[in-house]
């Protein structure tokens, strides 16, 4: 099990005076993205995690690596091939980029490989799960498979042949192919053909005795002879290429936002190649024509000598083996909205008005905060208005269901649907044109901005007036990532929160210039400038500051500069970031007081939480919500951060973060060098602080 990841980049070549200055202080993005990566793929490897768990972890790092291809990637090549010459923060051009991702890439999928083939296959094959190769089943098998090529594969099949007649066909991204070599006994000619492995079955064909596992692209090889009847199958060799997916709006130039990403969608199918995935095999003759029809250099191409697209070891999440999986978690509804009478829901409103709500996802039900709050609000006769942002959602929410119904009951409704989520946009396309239909007021994200914040306004006419019910989140309005995303969210009827979001649903619906918000960081406009300035009330008490900053992603150079000026001062920073971070900690002089971990477990830590120990007078402040420390949040989207006041739920604000802190099980430490280690216990075994444990323990205790 892996306790050290990274490639090592020490300093000291360079006093502290002159790191300050020096692109060195900052780590790039990309790489430490990367790192991230390899921290999924250490869980694949660690005895502790339950065997199918492992497996899934090595499809979450595959696919995680397909997207970075998709969009981080292919960025890179466009500004090589644009020719532009910026440097990122640490200095490095995108062809430097392009060159250590694929140092840092080939080592990784050589040890996706090893975990998977050496680690996993052994290991799956004694509990019963064998993964096996055509070439070992005996003739009954075969029989067996046979009879599910000609039922269920050969229909779907399409092979396409390369001649003078037939040119070199479109090859989708992140599709399964097949190279073969035809060969024609009447001409003796070799011909190249394509056949595409159908992903609409699964990847994997399970044998009669539910336990043996052969891969499709295999089957299909198996019986190539019925493909090309007449002709000789020879060589053939398994390929895959993943192609840019990023969505390039020129949106001043839009007169239609919704038609415009429609047919961007329509684009991103014939996107330019960035990467060849191919058996290890293969041909020279089938590299060099594959390289050259899809415009690919010699560093696109990772060979592989296991199956292709180790994502598809998803599938076997479906088995019915509880035994090799996680224990299941049944969130628990969170205690104050919780009734004493099976046949009486709570009333939310109630609820909320008497004090704030703090929701802790998955430990505690979305289902039965967030989605029951909407569900409430859209029958509720009081209920005058719903105001929402949808970012992201899935096909199982009952909230599209409770804006319909609403809107359908008179009362005023408008969604804010974000049709640039990256990957998201047909569904969101989809969502948004339902909910049109029923009268819902739909707007579709704004020029030049996403619309990235997760928030919900109630307006409710009660007997003493209009009184307003607000949610901000951590987490999109989707209860199938609400069950894996650890994710906070607010319900609250503060009337200076309400009052800001009506200013924020303004904005975004209407016209408006710098409106004024009293509690709610607000991005593009706010969040940059507020946290520069509590980072700065912190440094400004020396020793006595503390910071604690909990996010996703720390990439913004001057914030992670005023974290280093405030280590310089001697304040203590403790960052507790999951994925990307580009601060380099614990280096004498420069950031000695801040200290960088990551949670990597069972459930994706999502949420972000920003505490200052003196806040802007002197008492502490908490604020959770949508942005992350990056540039693309702080200028580029719309995000919220909101206060959270109550004195008990700071308390369990602080509980998320002392827990996160002592973590000796699932946490990483970033050190000096940009080295990743693992955290152990203080004897030096295996920690038993478990994050993610201690939170279902929280969750099951009894509480106010």
């Amino acid at each position: 099990m892996n306790t050290r990841l990274g490639v090592s980049r020490p300093v000291v070549h360079l006093t502290p005076a002159e790191l300050a200055a020096s692109p060195e202080r900052f780590l790039n993005r990309e790489l430490s993205w990367l790192d991230f990566d390899a921290r999924v793929l250490a869980l694949a490897s660690n005895p502790d995690v339950p065997l199918l768990e492992r497996a899934k972890f090595v499809a979450i790092f595959a696919q995680n690596l397909d997207e970075f291809f998709q969009v981080r990637v292919a960025g890179l090549k466009d500004q090589v091939a644009a020719g532009l010459g910026k440097l990122t923060a640490d200095g490095l051009t995108a062809a430097q980029q392009l060159r250590e991702i694929h140092e840092r890439i080939s080592l990784l999928v050589s040890q996706a490989e090893d975990v998977f083939i050496e680690q996993l296959v052994p290991v799956l094959a004694s509990a019963g799960i064998v993964f096996s190769s055509y070439d070992d089943l005996d003739a009954e098998d075969r029989s067996f498979l046979e009879t599910v090529f000609e039922e269920r594969i050969f229909p779907v099949l399409t092979p396409l042949a390369v001649d003078p007649g037939h040119p070199f066909p479109y090859i989708s991204d992140l599709s399964l192919n097949l190279a073969v070599v035809v060969n024609d006994p009447v001409t003796g000619e070799h011909r190249f053909a394509r056949v595409k492995v159908p992903n609409l079955l699964p990847r994997f064909v399970v044998m009669p005795d539910g336990e043996r596992f052969i891969p499709l692209e295999q089957v299909i090889a198996s019986h190539l002879d019925v493909l090309f009847p007449g002709m000789e199958p020879g060589t053939h060799y398994a390929f895959r290429v993943t192609r840019n997916a990023d969505l390039t709006v020129e949106e001043e130039e839009a007169d239609d936002l919704l038609e415009t990403i429609e047919l961007e969608l329509r684009r991103r199918r014939f996107g330019r190649a960035v990467r060849l995935e191919i058996d290890t095999n293969a041909s020279q003759e089938i590299l060099e024509l594959l390289t050259e029809e899809l415009d690919l250099q010699a560093s696109d191409v990772y060979r592989f000598s296991g199956p292709l697209d180790l994502g598809g070891l998803f599938g076997l999440m479906t088995l019915d083996r509880p035994d090799l999986k996680d224990e299941p978690w049944a969130p628990i509804t969170q205690p104050r909205l919780t009734s004493t009478d099976p046949d009486e829901p709570v009333d939310f409103f109630s609820v909320i008005r008497d004090r704030d709500v703090l929701v802790h996802h998955p430990y505690e039900s979305f289902s039965t905060s967030v989605e029951e709050f909407i569900r409430q609000a859209s029958y509720d006769p009081a209920v005058l208005a719903i105001k929402l942002t949808l970012y992201r959602t899935s096909s199982d929410t009952s909230i599209i269901e409770s804006l319909v119904r609403a809107a359908e009951r008179g009362k005023q409704v408008a969604a804010l649907v974000e049709l640039k989520a990256r990957f998201d946009e047909k569904k969101n396309i989809g969502w948004a044109k339902e909910l049109e239909k029923a009268g819902v007021h739909v707007i579709y994200g704004l020029m030049g901005l996403k619309i990235h914040t997760k928030t919900t306004l109630v307006v409710r006419e009660e007997h003493d007036g209009i009184r307003r019910y607000s949610h901000i989140g951590t987490g999109n309005y989707n209860p199938k990532t609400a069950r894996l995303y650890e994710d906070i969210g607010l319900l609250t009827a503060d009337p200076a929160v309400g009052s800001d979001l009506t200013q924020l649903f303004n904005l975004l619906t209407g016209f408006a210039r710098d409106p004024e918000f009293s509690k709610l960081l607000i991005a593009p406009s706010r969040v940059r400038p507020g946290i520069a300035e509590l980072i700065a009330n912190e440094a400004a008490l020396g020793s006595n500051g503390h910071i604690i900053l909990k996010m996703n992603s720390l990439v913004d150079a001057a914030l992670i500069d005023s974290l280093y000026a405030a280590s310089q001062a001697g304040t203590r920073v403790d960052l507790i970031v999951r994925g990307i971070c580009c601060l380099r900690p614990g280096v004498p002089g420069l950031s000695e007081n801040i200290n960088v971990r990551s949670i990597v477990g069972r459930f994706l830590e999502h949420s972000r939480i920003y505490y200052f120990a003196h806040g802007t007078d002197g008492a502490p402040v908490y604020y959770i919500g949508s942005a992350d420390l990056m540039p693309r949040n702080l200028d580029r989207r719309v995000e919220a951060l909101v206060p959270v006041e109550d004195s008990q739920l700071k308390e369990r604000l602080q509980q998320i973060l002392d827990v996160n802190l002592e973590d000796d099980h699932l946490a990483w430490r970033l050190g000096p060098d940009t080295m990743w280690n693992r955290v152990v216990a203080s004897d030096g075994n295996s920690g038993s602080f478990d994050t993610h444990r201690r939170f279902q323990a929280l969750a099951l205790e009894p509480r106010n």
